[in-house]
């Protein structure tokens, strides 16, 4: 029988012997796959030993960057399981990196290092699968809880209360309210009571053995932070603070400390420090395998923009990048050559007099975009990101769209989550654009190697057509 609180006290155990369990099952498993392939034993003084070797090292080196170790408590196990995901295909894109660099990729079989990544990553989930679920059993049937109140009996403290009692399974367990302007004590669940007002709220807590305090106090009450705070000053209680956020539209708001000071990030781009480097890696790799299979490709439709109409061969246009930063953009040309009145970007529409018959085919199959690969070679794009809009567009769209100018917070890309969805081509409407910018925001709030993988998959598996494409 577990006493109160006992993982609690022991979570730093739990997250050393995680830390010492993934870099061991890479090692386990990649000597039972060779084992299962090979039909004998690893030997120790081989190219394979030291390759296993230098992937347990990053591992151990790379994991943690991933926020992979930390207490997951209240956060959904889908979330962990992508936190590991992204972190191993991170090291395996290294391992493969290097191999390249090295020119040893030839020493080691395909299939053997196949079964071990997935081998491995099976084998990792599975850990985390199965220490969540004796976790969740353990807390569904009170053990493992942590007893909490809520200072704060308005709308935002309910929320708060409310979205606990729906995931019991996170072991945060709800005991009541404070309050000084409480409404009628009838209106409160019995799950949930009015337990008193600020004045009694330390004396609650040390007696009953409250783990957490939560403060859920609106914008407008702030100044209330400091009584509270001064009533819990002998309490040993962890206090933390719910800000009023429901109603904003906010991007990626996280807590962070720059210089010793705690920073609450109201809106920042998830793609950052280690998460940067990733998605760096994912599209220079990707972007200069799929030039080379392409290449052929690339020179057919060379030869057929030629001979479609005189003019440039690449269409070149300035658009924003990342952070806003102006990039010039590269694609096959698709239309006569035109003079635009200035300031004017003209989008393409249906039967456009403007587009060659060539051109026609390349914007309904998207093989127009096929030089930006080269851009994401470049740095300037990725391939998973917002779409590139004209700057006359977006000068136009941030006065009519809030927040429009998020979508710069990551690099464009040639395929994006708005575009598997249907939001692409012609925007005639503000209501269209507002969908495509909703989807791009989703997008960057939610960002990770998996969600890149799946938008591309999903490019595939859609195909490059769309009614829309003109």
């Amino acid at each position: 029988m577990f006493k109160h609180g006992v993982i609690q006290a022991y979570a730093d155990i739990w997250s050393a012997l995680m830390r010492a369990l993934d870099p061991l099952l890479v090692v386990l498993t990649a000597w039972l796959s060779y084992f299962i392939y090979h039909h004998r034993w690893l030997p120790v003084d081989g190219d394979h030993f030291w390759l296993i070797i230098l992937t347990a090292a990053l591992v151990v080196i790379l994991f943690p960057y991933f926020q992979i170790y930390h207490s997951r408590r209240g956060e959904t196990i889908g979330a962990e399981l992508q936190a590991v995901l992204s972190a191993w295909i991170t090291v395996l894109i290294i391992v493969l990196f290097l191999g390249v660099v090295t020119k040893t990729t030839e020493r080691f079989s395909r299939l053997w290092f196949t079964c071990w990544a997935v081998a491995a990553l099976g084998s990792m989930l599975a850990a985390r699968l199965a220490l969540r679920y004796g976790l969740r059993q353990l807390r569904l049937h009170g053990r493992n809880q942590r007893r909490i109140v809520i200072v704060g009996a308005g709308e935002l403290g309910h929320t708060v209360a409310g979205r606990l009692l729906d995931n019991p399974w996170t072991g945060l367990k709800v005991l009541g309210f404070f309050d000084d302007e409480p409404a009628d004590p009838s209106s409160y669940p019995p799950e949930h009571p009015l337990l008193g007002n600020f004045d009694q709220l330390a004396d609650y807590v040390h007696h009953q053995y409250v783990d957490q305090v939560w403060l859920a106090i609106p914008w407008s009450r702030l100044e209330l932070i400091d009584r509270v705070l001064y009533h819990l000053r002998y309490s040993t209680a962890d206090i933390r603070l719910v800000p009023d956020l429901f109603s904003y539209r906010l991007l990626n708001t996280s807590m962070s400390e720059v210089a010793g000071l705690p920073v609450f990030n109201l809106s920042t781009s998830p793609i950052h420090g280690v998460n940067r480097l990733v998605k760096g890696l994912e599209d220079r790799l990707l972007a200069g395998i799929i030039l080379v299979l392409i290449s052929p490709l690339l020179l057919a439709i060379t030869l057929g923009v030629k001979l479609s109409s005189p003019g440039p061969i690449i269409f070149r246009q300035q658009r924003h990048g990342y952070d806003g930063r102006e990039v010039e953009i590269w694609k096959f040309r698709t239309m006569k050559v035109h003079e635009e009145q200035a300031g004017d970007v003209t989008q393409a529409t249906h039967n456009d007099p403007r587009v060659t018959s060539f051109g026609s085919f390349l914007r309904k199959t998207s093989l127009d975009e096929l030089p930006q690969f080269i851009n994401v070679l470049q740095g300037q794009m990725s391939i998973v990101g917002p779409r590139p809009h004209a700057i006359v567009h977006n000068e136009y769209y941030k006065r009519q769209i809030d927040h429009y100018v998020l979508r710069h917070k990551v690099k464009p890309g040639i395929t994006g989550w708005a575009q598997v969805n249907g939001f692409r081509g012609e925007t005639e409407t503000l209501e269209k654009m507002q969908k495509r910018v909703e989807y791009d925001l989703y997008y960057i709030e939610h960002w990770s190697l998996w969600f890149d993988i799946k938008i591309i998959l999903m490019t595939l598996v859609k195909g490059f057509r769309h009614k829309n494409a003109y």
